[in-house]
């Protein structure tokens, strides 16, 4: 069922009255040449969950970004409260009701959780000095209201995970009196277990009224909690239908224009002959004796509970922890493998958990990094070869203009940049393994 956006409220109606909370009217964003967004169209309402979809670049986190107040549109209308507003800056979108918590979460670590919290609006005494006990005392009911009672409000926020950060975040959101709260993709670093309570702090805050617009490509995350979606394909809208009255199948579909079927057609792929094989690595207290085995043309999951070991066996693998007992071997051969250097030449790749800070280097543009496992062979007689250099990026990931970009911050975007660079990897040209 496709719910048409409720408009501009008519003179005399109130916000609450129409049922929204914020309104995007014909929103477009262009940098330069480039048209990100195209005449967008949103209403968030209170105390409902509203899911932002569309494949990467599809105009997502621009959208974000306007109503965060980091990008001023180029033409069209935010409506909060029932009346015209323009964001010139995040304060003006703060002041508004309007909170985000970015995928990069924007904490000072080396603050206490406490001040993180009220980090611009500190609690005074009567005669201008910071009253700690009560922003201390505020700090731990605004958390217990997401079910955090766990967390010392007078620990340094840099000592925790990142689940516990994003809860700060959110608390930070509330203290703000925040009417619409905005998570761009909230789930992407977390472990199942952290991103199941998020869920459930997300109904929480929809039960008292806050209006959820939530970003994310997990599917199964969007049909549990969100009430509504909208789409938007290469920067255009494209329709908002409601969660219970829409399928997966409908909502790809709607993503990229044509049917699921055609987008992940079935391939047929042979089962070649043993390329990775490891046999009782052991490597400190969490791989002991562990035995794998990956063939030509093969996807092996490896799957287990936080503090499984999961990551640890590919560590190990990839020699950022040699093993201290084993056998691996490669197409067969059995090889040493004490370092990234030895596990690369031996044709073994591996992507990281946190691609952003391990997998990239972000002050590099998106060629330089996916060069950086070929500069040998890139730099005859110690001069790079830019030319080649160029190619590879264009070959590998993107067109030369998008190759010159720097790294992006956003989760997706580092993967297959991270992914990319170990492609263009001696690994890239045979049937070796990646991790």
């Amino acid at each position: 069922m496709t719910i048409q956006p409720s408009g501009v409220p008519p003179a005399g109606t109130s916000a609450l009255a129409s049922g929204t909370a914020l309104s995007v009217r014909g929103i477009s964003k262009s940098f330069g040449p480039v048209q990100a967004l195209r005449e967008v169209r949103l209403d968030l309402r209170p105390g409902r969950v509203h899911a932002l979809m569309g494949e990467n670049g599809a105009g997502k986190s621009t959208l974000v970004k306007v109503l965060a107040g980091m990008h001023l549109p180029t033409s069209g209308q935010i409506l909060a409260g029932g009346k015209e507003v323009r964001f010139d800056s995040p304060r003006d979108a703060t002041a508004a009701g309007v909170a985000v918590v970015h995928q990069e979460l924007l904490l000072f670590g080396d603050l206490t959780v406490a001040e993180n919290i009220f980090s611009g609006h500190y609690i005074r005494t009567r005669i201008g000095t910071v009253n700690w006990a009560a922003m201390r005392t505020r700090a731990r009911a605004l958390l217990a209201e997401l079910d955090c009672h766990d967390i010392d409000v007078e620990r340094k926020v840099s000592s925790l995970s990142v689940a516990l950060r994003q809860r700060v975040e959110i608390a930070r959101a509330l203290n703000q009196n925040a009417k619409v709260l905005i998570l761009d993709e909230p789930t992407a670093a977390l472990a199942e277990s952290d991103a199941d309570r998020l869920l459930e702090v997300i109904l929480r805050l929809r039960g008292r009224g806050v209006a959820i617009l939530y970003v994310s490509h997990r599917m199964n995350e969007i049909f549990r909690v969100s009430d509504e979606m909208t789409v938007l394909r290469d920067g255009e809208y494209v329709d908002t239908v409601e969660s219970a009255r829409t399928d997966e199948a409908e909502l790809v579909s709607l993503m990229v224009g044509r049917s699921i079927e055609q987008v992940f057609p079935k391939v047929e792929a042979t089962i070649g002959a043993p390329v990775l094989e490891a046999e009782g690595i052991s490597s400190g207290p969490l791989v002991q004796g562990a035995s794998l085995t990956v063939r030509a043309g093969e996807i092996v999951g490896l799957a287990g509970l936080v503090g499984s070991g999961r990551t640890e066996l590919a560590l190990t693998i990839f020699g950022i922890t040699p093993a201290t007992s084993g056998r691996i071997r490669i197409d067969g051969k059995e090889v040493k493998i004490n370092s990234p250097r030895a596990a690369r030449d031996a044709g073994v790749a591996y992507v990281p958990e946190d691609r952003g800070h391990q997998g990239l280097v972000k002050p590099m543009t998106i060629r330089e990094n996916i060069s950086m496992a070929v500069l040998d062979r890139l730099s005859p007689g110690g001069f790079l070869k830019s030319g080649s250099e160029v190619r590879i990026a264009r070959v590998r990931f993107c067109p030369s203009w998008c190759a010159r970009r720097r790294v992006s911050s956003k989760w997706w975007d580092s993967s297959r940049e991270a992914t990319s660079r170990k492609w263009s990897s001696p690994s890239g040209w045979r049937q070796t393994p990646s991790f």
